[in-house]
């Protein structure tokens, strides 16, 4: 293993520890509710009983969570599971499949492994909750709510999270002519502009079912995980650069329609995560590490095969999915921000308070 690599992810531990000790344990949470959209990155078991390909409800996935495998693709938390911790919550929100009206108040994990911004991104893998269907069931769930709940005011006070567009890309734009052709017909400055056009909207929804504190979550780069690596030639670099060239475009994008939307609906507040810029801060350093299970396909864990022992060394869990330690290096950055450029205009614990 590379000697830079133990360094710094020994450093990165440690600030994580200081910071998110710091920030969890409050005797209430900071905000009333928090709720939760996206992919696979944040999926906490809404697959688990869909006919999908994308599914993490065997072991070794959760080998390190306290409730085993529960649907997680990863060995423990989720950086929204970090997150909602950070944020004084005692239980972890629930996931939609499985919340009853009880906990609704309290917030609601929707995300779906293999879902995208668009309809049809990742449907060649089976069913998947796309975000278009993940915002029908968060109407669904606030106009529950508005019926047994006199004020629903409080909704605006709550934190909504969005780490969405990973698959937009990877099962989607970077398969031309298999099961898509996006990646036929748009550059890749054309296709960022088509899925803004979509997230756009998207994010207008949720404002109007009442969500004013809005953190969504750029891509990580791509390029730099295992499955791309072996999928596509890097020409000798450490991840495949164009790839997370690819990205950038996005990303930036993001930034600005998070600027835009901050200006045209002023009595709410979006931030944007740098998650590529959080999770490479010095390049690809981190590909020095290999994946931490056996793999069945490309890239999910093998069925009931042993992890790697040091966990805790290790960027990525599968071939495609952060281990806990990437995880919390993600969620404590985005909860309270190290770096400027770690968000922007707010991190998560600002975004609490305004």
């Amino acid at each position: 293993m590379d000697a830079d690599f133990v360094k710094l992810v020994s450093v990165s531990s440690l600030i994580m520890l200081l910071l998110f000790g710091k920030y969890i344990g409050s005797e209430k949470p900071q905000v009333p509710c928090y709720f939760i959209f996206g992919d696979s990155l944040v999926d906490n078991g809404n697959n688990n009983h869909l006919e999908s390909n994308w599914k993490a409800n065997y072991p070794p996935y959760g080998v390190d969570f306290p409730k085993g495998y529960t649907g997680r693709f990863t060995n423990g938390k989720t950086s929204a599971d970090i997150i909602g911790q950070s944020l004084g919550f005692d239980e972890f929100i629930p996931s939609y499949a499985t919340a009853t009206d009880d906990q609704l108040s309290k917030g609601v994990n929707y995300a779906s492994g293999g879902a995208g911004i668009r309809d049809e991104s990742g449907s060649h893998n089976g069913d998947i909750i796309c975000l278009d269907r993940q915002l029908r069931n968060h109407k669904s769930t606030v106009s529950g709510l508005r019926r047994t709940t006199k004020n629903t005011t409080f909704l605006k006070e709550c934190i909504y999270l969005i780490n969405i567009g990973n698959n937009d890309y990877i099962n989607n734009y970077l398969m031309p002519g298999k099961h898509y052709n996006s990646g036929l017909i748009y550059s890749k400055d054309e296709y960022a502009e088509v899925l803004m056009k979509q997230y756009h909207h998207q994010l207008r929804a949720l404002y109007n079912l009442g969500g004013r504190k809005i953190a969504t979550f750029g891509l990580t780069h791509i390029g730099c995980t295992p499955f791309m690596v072996k999928k596509f030639s890097t020409q000798g670099k450490p991840c495949v650069n164009w790839i997370n060239d690819v990205i950038d475009a996005f990303n930036n994008r993001l930034k600005s329609l998070i600027i835009k939307l901050n200006k045209d609906k002023p009595d709410a507040r979006f931030t944007f995560i740098n998650t590529a810029g959080i999770l490479f801060p010095q390049g690809a350093v981190s590909l020095r590490t290999p994946v931490c299970c056996q793999l069945t396909g490309d890239w999910a864990c093998t069925l009931n095969s042993n992890p790697c022992p040091v966990r805790s060394l290790t960027t990525y869990f599968d071939a495609l999915h952060p281990t806990e330690v990437s995880n919390m290096m993600i969620a404590t950055r985005s909860y309270k921000a190290a770096l400027p450029t770690d968000a922007y205009p707010y991190d998560i614990h600002h975004l609490t308070q305004v």
